[in-house]
């Protein structure tokens, strides 16, 4: 009996020491997608944080003395042309309208009895009846009245637009910053009433570093975007680069002028991208594609269903494109979505690739 049990337990551990262990499987495939690099032109750029001001930010200043008798508007309002703002109380500029009016009146009938005068005296005078010289004196005394009355007509035309000039109106459309004076203030000629800010036209400031000063030219074109309108690009040119570098940031100031497409504010922030010049045939992946690892900045490259590390150097970056300066050359087949999952020879399973990738204008083919 116990003879039998030690067979029967050396054949089960015969049968144990024959099996074969199980196989140990491998990582799965991680599941990509794949796009082919390409070759584009490609847009090249300066860019930079800029600011936003107003083209028109005028002071709205009295052009009559007087006391103001109305405030129509209030602060941060906003206004059309022609718009009424304030009134100055018209009184004095009437009175003086008035005075010169009838002053104008006075000299016209005294100008034409005197024409009168010089009509007679020269009938008289062909007549040998009276001198020449008592016509001498009529035509001096018409004339002295003919000046009299320009200078009339000049004062009567100044009065009458001083009594226009008692209400104060918007010159354009925009909006009330500040309102400075106050409903029974007396003002003074030149004094400010009001700060005004108009929209419909803005300037960006662009700082730029003094290495970049001699790529960038009056005239060029730049591309803004805001933040309150980042899916908007907006497009200015630039209008002056001014000569001098600044004291605390040293950097050029680049002046580009804009059309407000409404969104915009003056004192907002842009991003801009001074356009400097194109390259024909730049290289470009999708900015999901490049990925960092400790050997740098790296893409994928798909070679018999594995991905292999290959390091690249990277340019401008524009419309979800990154170029390659150097590491591929143009129709290599590389990982795109998914590229940051990868390791060096990870095995890939591809998905559809997409059809198109988003990509600069211009672009040609790798052929």
């Amino acid at each position: 009996m116990r003879r039998a049990t030690l067979v029967y337990l050396a054949v089960l551990l015969l049968a144990a020491c024959g099996e074969k262990p199980a196989e140990k499987k491998g990582a799965p495939p991680t599941l990509i997608t794949a796009t082919q690099v390409r070759t584009t032109a490609l847009e090249v750029s300066e860019r930079t944080l800029g600011t936003l001001s107003a083209v028109k930010d005028p002071s709205i200043s009295a052009e009559i003395a007087g006391r103001i008798i109305k405030i129509a508007v209030r602060s941060g309002e906003a206004v059309r042309k022609g718009q009424l703002l304030a009134r100055i109380d018209p009184t004095d500029a009437e009175h003086q309208a008035s005075a010169d009016s009838g002053e104008i009146a006075r000299l016209t009938a005294l100008l034409a009895q005197q024409e009168r005068v010089v009509g007679r005296q020269s009938e008289l005078v062909q007549k040998n009846f009276i001198s020449k010289n008592a016509l001498d004196d009529a035509v001096a005394q018409r004339d002295a009245l003919n000046s009299q009355l320009t200078s009339a007509r000049s004062r009567g035309s100044l009065s009458r637009r001083n009594v226009g000039k008692t209400e104060v109106v918007a010159p354009f459309d925009g909006i009330v910053e500040l309102q400075i004076a106050s409903l029974g203030d007396y003002v003074k000629l030149g004094d400010p009433l009001f700060r005004f800010v108009a929209n419909d036209r803005l300037r960006a400031d662009l700082p730029f570093p003094e290495s970049a000063a001699p790529r960038i030219k009056v005239g060029m074109p730049v591309r803004l975007l805001s933040p309150l309108a980042p899916d908007t690009p907006i497009d200015a040119v630039v209008e002056d680069i001014r000569p001098t570098v600044g004291e605390i940031n040293r950097a050029i100031n680049v002046i580009a002028r804009l059309e407000n497409p409404g969104a915009l504010k003056g004192g907002g922030s842009v991003d801009a991208a001074v356009i400097t010049g194109q390259k024909d045939s730049a290289v470009v992946v999708p900015e999901q594609s490049v990925v960092l690892r400790p050997a740098g900045t790296v893409v994928y490259l798909i070679v018999d269903g594995k991905a292999m590390q290959q390091v690249v150097a990277v340019g401008s970056k524009q419309r979800g494109m990154v170029e390659i300066t150097s590491g591929l050359k143009g129709g290599e087949t590389i990982a795109q979505d998914g590229a940051g999952f990868l390791s060096n020879g990870a095995a890939v399973n591809v998905k559809e690739t997409p059809k198109t990738a988003a990509s600069p204008a211009g672009e040609k083919k790798q052929q």
